[in-house]
């Protein structure tokens, strides 16, 4: 990741500790090249090899411990007002910038909601534990998922820059393979040239590339998260795709449905086009009520409602997530109050969050309509980063 997003979060980062009221927030890891916090990339341009503390004080101040070796690497950030190295043990050092600080409060990478703030191993907790005993904090300890869902959702300046990149590329791809398309392709025909378009652009794809882009033709496939298969295109069959691309570390999150003509078909019939129609309307009613303050679980009523309404059955799955450095990021999301998503649906929507909306249906004979837009947060709702697809693309003629 370049300096300059680094720089961005870690001013940001001390601006949250003011807002929630926690003195101190220490990041501890080791050799994280092997087991990484998911907070890192935002903090550090590389991995961090000894036992490592990132520090930051509500007094403004931002102090980085780390070994030796990994000094000039920290320093060349920029981020950090001062930057400590030691080569024997990290306990002195931690210890005098805890007293400096003396903090009221400790906020540590635990959670039991959001994998994003759980980077804090619990070898690394004993050790950072025994520190503050010692230091007389043990008690003073906190959860900072408060402060790492905020900064992780609230996306700065060029990290909203990279990520509207990603997805001008994955909607130029899309572009390209609408005219790849036809029947007697393959899924795995198509997802080849999918990737191929990808490298000849030298970018990475958003997610594991045996899954990435997920390509299902015709009724009864997996639907979602299973790679392409020798399976055929055939006329008659509603055909979608997930796709994105990563740029600087972000990626994009996009899912397009097509269908494929039968001989003498200028459009698709009815019951397809209505399950189209279906799922337009519960995303425009699902972003009609996304602004700062509102519950994911509110926006996702507001889709759920408009599929079951018109006679289909509920989606399986919330009807958005978060993307940023990953297909699936942050804590809030658009889900339903369902116990595998704990508290996630009712943290509520801030401005700066990119969220996803993927409603789907199943058209009985045909296949899965879905549509998978990305937009962010405003000040006073939520505008469309992608350009939303607003009617089936058609695939016509056989071979």
């Amino acid at each position: 990741m370049a300096y300059d997003v680094i720089r961005e979060k870690v001013a940001q980062a001390a601006a949250l500790l003011n807002e929630y009221d926690i003195d101190c927030w220490i990041t501890f890891v080791r050799e994280t090249a092997l087991n990484g916090d998911p907070v890192l990339p935002f903090l550090v341009a590389s991995d961090l090899t000894w036992q490592s503390a990132l520090i930051f004080g509500r007094d403004g101040s931002r102090t980085a411990i780390v070994g030796k070796y990994d000094k000039q690497m920290v320093v060349d950030t920029g981020a950090y007002d001062r930057v400590l190295d030691y080569v024997e043990g990290i306990r002195a050092p931690l210890l005098s910038e805890l007293r400096r600080l003396a903090p009221r409060s400790v906020a540590l990478n635990y959670s039991t909601d959001s994998e994003i703030c759980d980077g804090l191993t619990h070898g690394m907790y004993l050790s950072m534990m025994t520190i503050l005993q010692e230091a007389g904090l043990a008690e003073r300890v906190t959860s900072a998922q408060q402060i790492i869902s905020a900064l992780r959702q609230r996306k700065s300046p060029t990290e909203l820059a990279h990520l509207k990149e990603a997805i001008c590329h994955a909607e130029e791809i899309f572009d390209a393979v609408r005219t790849f398309v036809r029947p007697g392709k393959t899924e795995a025909d198509i997802a080849g040239f999918m990737r191929e378009q990808v490298a000849r652009r030298h970018l990475g794809l958003a997610w594991d590339p045996g899954t990435c882009p997920a390509v299902f033709t015709g009724p009864d496939t997996a639907a979602a998260h299973y790679g392409p298969t020798g399976r055929v295109v055939q006329s008659g069959h509603v055909l979608n795709m997930d796709f994105g691309v990563r740029v600087e570390g972000y990626v994009s999150d996009l899912q397009r449905s097509f269908y494929v003509l039968r001989p003498g078909e200028t459009d698709a019939p009815p019951e397809v086009q209505r399950g189209f129609a279906v799922i337009r309307t519960a995303i425009e009613k699902a972003r009609a009520i996304m602004k700062p303050g509102v519950q994911g679980v509110a926006v996702d009523a507001a889709a759920r409602t408009a599929v079951t309404a018109a006679g289909y059955a509920e989606f399986p799955h919330g009807v958005g997530h978060q993307v940023g450095r990953f297909a699936h990021d942050g804590t809030a999301l658009l889900g339903p109050p369902w116990e595998k998503y704990g508290s996630k649906p009712f943290a509520p929507l801030e401005a700066g969050m990119v969220f996803t909306l993927e409603p789907r249906l199943t058209v009985d004979g045909c296949g899965v309509v879905t549509v998978e837009e990305m937009l962010v947060v405003t000040d006073d709702g939520a505008e469309y980063l992608s350009r939303p697809q607003r009617a089936l693309w058609l695939v016509g003629g056989a071979e």
